[in-house]
């Protein structure tokens, strides 16, 4: 747009040919209640449009009717691959509902967000006026839900992966960014950043961070009250902090009281809050799991709680536990100082606490090492409570750390991140680690709701704990040997039944050592790692070079020497990408192990293996051959003693390859493995080279298949007999790689024109196919 200074001209990114050398497509996430105008805001500027736009609405996604969140995505990726840039057309009011379409700008287009943050009473009056609405949100009841939806809004930032924000407060901002985009030139680049948020959400956008960095690490005079002159902080959380101050204070002075009585019935122990004196003990505090926004009955929670401190404390001294939450009129804390007290746990060791988790040093004068997140499954920064103020206090380098760590965590499990240095939650708060813990849903507003089985939730919630205090435990223990030897040249993770505990490489060593001289603190340490295991008794050490599993038959975990032996022999072989298995991620895996519950969809079962469609096939004829071994989740877990399996599997695969062939003698057949799944359970894909599926919608479907991260079954074979373990090119550049007619090497620029090349392509497969059996038809030439 001339004269617009936001708006940036691609002629000077243009090759000698004229196309454009930067992102021309760009993805618009709309967000806004019900109400706000988003489907109008995408109308205006489609109406005067100077690049292509598609409007993808979940109201009529589905040929004009409701459709569902995932075929939004296909959507979208679909009109992305065609070159069209494309609104998002949901509320997406929440961090969680917006993070899938944020994704993509992993097919590199810019993603933007535009907020439509209008007053509620006037989406309220637009939704209740409004008749013939696509949703059928109209009337009376659309009140209510505008309501209810406004209690959930997360304003996004771009710490999300968006690369421009523009919040729209009232209908003159909505023009001008209706303007802005409609006037967008099919090569124009608009400017990062965020623009037009004026009210005091903005400031608490930027972060909380601002103004503690204008001020020194407060002073508390002798009661615990902070000396900080009120004067010193910005004219706009002066009085915030001044409430928060007065806050914390009083809580402080209600815990010193509930210590000193405590003490005063046990002469023997101290104080150990504002007593400076006393040499710091490694203490973890932690938020209750899963009683807030998951909704976990309170009374069995608290059992729980202190069931597992009960039995974490008979193993350890000089340390503390600490349970933490806002309010002093908390249910959850009284129930749990009250079952503590009828356990006579011993209360300088663990206590409750009433204050911050983000600032229990500053604000409380209690020093902690390590805190727990309550986090939700995706380990991302929103949602409310503890998760929401953890990320945002400790800043953008707590999502990179959490991201070298893990991607995801199933409930019932934990993963330890060391804290870096330039983290205000490290610097001011002296926190080391954030143990991040999933606990169990049973909120039906929120993923994976468990729809009140509280016996598989009381067991989710027992293995968060014992997961969480393990991973404690396994830091005090790295710690103690890096004090002896403090030159770390690498951490490694090891992860134990869903926990993840980091160690060093030069502590391996240690260990033999320790192991040698000391045989019981050996088995100390063999006790606190499995204090977070389920029913399988297997342990997996995984991290960036290495994966071996223990003797699944003895159930006994190896020492961290002999773990260390094992993954130094295996890092010489293989290479594994760290995982861990979101919810979605289990279908499988759940299948396999329970064929009979799942009748409908498993077409032949076996001991060793189950044979199913593919749910989101490729190709006409697209099968898959299930390992039902536990603990067999994908190539990087399978080694020689394994081969018969495999072999078993893949003469399943060959025999459904016949009886498609008697049914179309024209289809050809490859099997093999992805080298990364995206499902757990190892499986063998049978799929037609014909690749003639609706299902196969953008550049990832179709690499997988086609380029080398797809494995061949018979090469396997021959490489696990050979080697012992698969070698596994996990680079995730080959699912961004060109794409490329698997018969004639063609190059296309989208799915729709590959496909339809394919239609006519009458080239013959690759020779290199039919080596080594890799190719099955009904003719030996292919």
């Amino acid at each position: 747009m001339p004269g617009d200074p936001t708006i940036h001209h691609t002629s000077d990114l243009r090759g000698s040919d004229g196309a454009s050398e930067g992102a021309s497509s760009l993805v618009v996430i709309l967000v806004g209640a019900p109400g706000s105008g988003k489907s109008t805001f995408c109308d205006d500027v489609m109406a005067a449009a100077r690049r292509p736009w598609v409007r993808v609405c979940q109201d009529v996604v589905a040929n004009g009717k409701q459709g569902t969140k995932s075929q939004c995505i296909t959507s979208a990726s679909a009109a992305l691959e065609e070159g069209k840039s494309v609104f998002i057309d949901r509320c997406n009011l929440e961090q969680e509902q917006r993070a899938d379409f944020v994704r993509l700008r992993k097919v590199q287009v810019d993603v933007h967000a535009v907020v439509l943050d209008l007053p509620a009473q006037l989406c309220i009056s637009r939704s209740v006026k409004r008749t013939g609405h696509e949703g059928k949100l109209q009337g009376g009841r659309a009140a209510m839900v505008v309501n209810r939806m406004l209690q959930k809004k997360e304003l996004p930032n771009l710490t999300e992966g968006f690369s421009r924000i523009t919040f729209c407060q009232n209908e003159s901002d909505v023009k001008e960014a209706v303007k802005t985009y409609s006037q967008l030139g099919p090569s124009d680049i608009l400017s990062a950043g965020v623009f037009g948020q004026k009210n005091k959400e903005a400031k608490v956008q930027l972060g909380i961070m601002k103004f503690l960095k204008k001020i020194d690490k407060p002073d508390f005079d002798a009661s615990g009250k902070d000396s900080t002159p009120v004067g010193n902080l910005p004219h706009d959380t002066a009085s915030i902090q001044t409430s928060v101050t007065s806050t914390c204070s009083m809580e402080l002075e209600k815990n010193k009281e509930d210590l000193r009585n405590s003490n005063s019935k046990c002469p023997s122990q101290r104080s150990l809050i504002g007593d400076s004196s006393m040499d710091f003990v490694h203490t973890l505090a932690f938020p209750s799991i899963s009683t807030a926004d998951f909704q976990f009955d309170l009374k069995l929670a608290s059992e729980i709680i202190v069931d597992c401190v009960s039995d974490f404390l008979q193993r350890f001294d000089n340390i503390r536990l600490v349970l933490v939450d806002l309010s002093e009129k908390s249910k959850i804390l009284s129930l749990v100082r009250e079952r503590s007290a009828n356990k006579h746990i011993d209360s300088s060791k663990f206590f409750t606490f009433v204050g911050d988790i983000t600032q229990l040093h500053t604000r409380g004068n209690l020093r902690c090492n390590v805190i727990a997140n309550a986090a939700n499954w995706r380990l991302k920064p929103g949602g409310g409570g503890v998760n929401a103020a953890i990320f945002k206090v400790a800043g953008e380098s707590l999502q990179i750390a959490t991201k070298k760590c893990a991607d995801i965590l199933s409930p019932g499990s934990s993963v330890v991140v060391p804290l870096p240095s330039n983290s205000p939650l490290h610097s001011r708060e002296r926190v080391t680690h954030v143990i991040h813990v999933v606990g169990p849903n049973m909120n039906p507003q929120r993923p994976n709701c468990l729809n009140n089985d509280y016996v598989e939730g009381c067991k989710v919630l027992r293995n968060a704990y014992s997961s969480l205090f393990a991973n404690f435990a396994s830091i005090l223990e790295n710690q103690s040997k890096t004090d002896s030897k403090r030159h770390v040249s690498a951490i490694s993770s090891t992860h134990v039944e869903g926990t993840t505990i980091t160690s060093s490489p030069d502590s391996d060593q240690m260990a033999k050592q320790e192991a040698q001289s000391n045989p019981d603190r050996n088995k100390k340490s063999k006790v606190f790692a499995t204090s977070g295991a389920s029913k399988d008794k297997s342990i997996v050490m995984n991290d960036n070079h290495g994966h071996t599993p223990c003797n699944e038959n003895t159930g006994n975990l190896m020492s961290s020497a002999s773990l260390g032996d094992a993954v130094d022999e295996n890092r010489r072989h293989a290479k594994v990408t760290k995982r861990s298995w979101g919810a979605w991620a289990q279908a499988l895996h759940e299948i396999a192990l329970n064929p009979e519950k799942h009748q409908n969809v498993v077409m032949e079962k076996s001991d060793d293996y189950v044979v199913l469609n593919d749910m989101y096939p490729k190709a006409k004829k697209h099968v898959l051959v299930v390992s039902r071994l536990q603990g067999l989740d994908s190539l990087s877990d399978v080694r020689k003693e394994h081969l018969s399996l495999l072999k078993t599997m893949h003469s399943a695969g060959l025999k459904w390859t016949r009886m498609f062939l008697k049914e179309d003698a024209s289809l050809m057949f490859r099997l093999g493995y992805h080298v990364v799944p995206s499902m757990r359970q190892l499986h063998l894909h049978v799929i037609s080279q014909d690749f003639d599926s609706p299902r196969l919608q953008n550049k990832k479907h179709w690499n997988s298949f086609n380029t080398s991260f797809f494995r061949d079954s018979t090469d396997l074979i021959q490489e696990i007999e050979k080697h012992g373990v698969a070698n596994i090119n996990d680079d995730e550049s080959l699912l961004k790689m060109e794409l490329r007619c698997h018969r004639c090497r063609s190059a296309h620029p989208n799915i729709p024109r590959l496909k339809s090349h394919i239609a006519l392509c009458k080239a013959s497969l690759p020779a290199s196919l039919l080596d080594n059996d890799r190719l099955v038809s009904a003719s030996p030439k292919g």
